[in-house]
């Protein structure tokens, strides 16, 4: 394939020397003079490691080059990957002006005449939405009726770390191709071909998301990572230890187990032991910030799936509450965030039952039992059994712990708040 890339920094260049590589054909976009001239030089104008070989092998095959000014590069092109940066505004979002840029450059120098459709994959950082609400226009506004014949818009989100780019272009973590339709892209199944990793074909939106994700988690894990080594080193303990200990854990500690976006975290563990670890960072000086905001976004969760628990109902709507428990298959009601919903649900008017099958009053003992008449002192009057809660009337069943695919009930609608996956 033939394939123009616009935007000559680390990705770009990166790709460009990747694809080339591959065996296509690449010319490389950039308003730099000084770029251009060293792709045509074959040269790379980024450092990183490898890449000057690449792109010296590329352009002895005459498999690379690079201008300044788009003209009519896209005629004969089957791919433009957009790479531009897409840096911080002053209100913090991203300044997009590059990528209307090179977007109204292609735009004009597309031919609404094409055989097959152009495919323009975005591999820049934007929000979601951008690709349907911003750049999809600016090509409507050009080609009009002509837009689905002749372009095909992508994201492709990349996964480079300077440094390692080129062995991560070859074996990434993941590939992601999304498209406005959801369907797959042929020309970026084509230029994917040979890299092994794992292929998700998406939603548009859904792919424009994953870099935020992604790129957010990875800071999540670096302050986490830096205030729990603060701890350690205030309390003269070793944190490359404890790190090793850490990461060794890949059933629980680094797994998809406590990454699925559903209930907020409870039980008899968690939430202590947070406060607990709160209290020690603040006694030795450590400053968690991270650590400090987990209790309180913990609890915005729980108002939220209140909130969508409730949405619409009129107060003193008859609800069923299924799970009362932290999680499925026990009866442990400690911190349980159900109980906190029940509670909340309570206090609005709302008329509520409770099933769980794994829960019975005269069962509980110590702290749970404590726990549950605290916050729940009719706990008694609002448990109802499986055929109570199959037979009665209900404006809402709420599951927290997906207890209610054991129960048929009919009409009634049902919120899931055990996931918002």
């Amino acid at each position: 394939m033939k394939v123009a890339i616009f935007g000559l920094g680390y990705v770009g260049c990166t790709a460009a020397g990747c694809i080339t590589s591959q065996g296509h054909e690449v010319v490389g976009v950039d308003v730099s003079e000084s770029k251009v001239a060293a792709i045509n030089e074959g040269r790379s104008p980024v450092r990183e490691p490898g890449l000057d070989e690449l792109i010296a092998e590329a352009r002895a095959a005459g498999r690379i080059s690079a201008v300044r000014h788009v003209g009519d590069v896209l005629d004969d092109c089957d791919i433009a990957i957009v790479c531009v940066g897409t840096p911080s505004g002053v209100d913090g979002a991203h300044n997009m002006s590059y990528i209307v840029q090179v977007t109204r450059s292609i735009a004009e120098a597309v031919s609404p005449d094409r055989k097959n459709p152009l495919t323009v994959a975005y591999r820049s950082t934007m929000r979601p939405g951008t690709c349907e609400n911003m750049i999809l226009p600016i090509f409507r506004a050009k080609l009009g009726e002509a837009t689905e014949a002749a372009i095909e818009i992508v994201y492709n989100p990349e996964f480079l770390r300077e440094a390692t780019a080129i062995k991560d272009y070859f074996a990434p973590p993941k590939i992601v191709i999304g498209t406005i339709d959801g369907k797959p892209s042929e020309a970026m199944e084509k230029l994917h071909e040979g890299i092994e990793a794992p292929v998700f074909q998406t939603g548009i939106r859904e792919a424009e998301l994953t870099k935020f994700v992604d790129n957010s988690w990875h800071a999540v894990k670096v302050s986490f990572a830096n205030e729990i080594g603060r701890v350690c080193q205030n309390l003269g303990i070793s944190a490359k230890a404890v790190h090793e200990i850490f990461v060794s854990d890949t059933k629980l500690n680094i797994s998809p187990y406590y990454l699925r976006p559903g209930g907020p975290f409870g039980g008899s563990c968690l939430p202590k032991d947070v406060r607990a670890l709160q209290y020690i960072a603040a006694d030795c000086g450590a400053a968690t910030h991270l650590v400090d905001s987990l209790i309180r976004s913990n609890e915005a969760h729980k108002h939220h799936q209140f909130t969508l628990a409730s949405e619409g109902l009129e107060s003193g709507a008859k609800v069923l509450l299924v799970g009362l428990s932290f999680k499925a298959e026990t009866d442990d009601l400690r911190e349980s965030p159900a109980v906190d919903l029940a509670r909340k649900l309570l206090d609005a008017g709302y008329n509520l039952d409770i099933y769980d099958p794994g829960l019975k009053p005269e069962n509980l003992i110590g702290q749970n039992l404590g726990y549950a008449f605290a916050v729940l002192p009719d706990i008694e009057t609002l448990l109802v059994d499986q055929k109570t809660a199959e037979s009665s009337a209900y404006a809402r069943a709420v599951a927290t712990n997906r207890l209610v695919d054991t129960l048929s009930l009919g009409d009634t609608p049902v919120v899931d708040c055990s996931t918002i996956a």
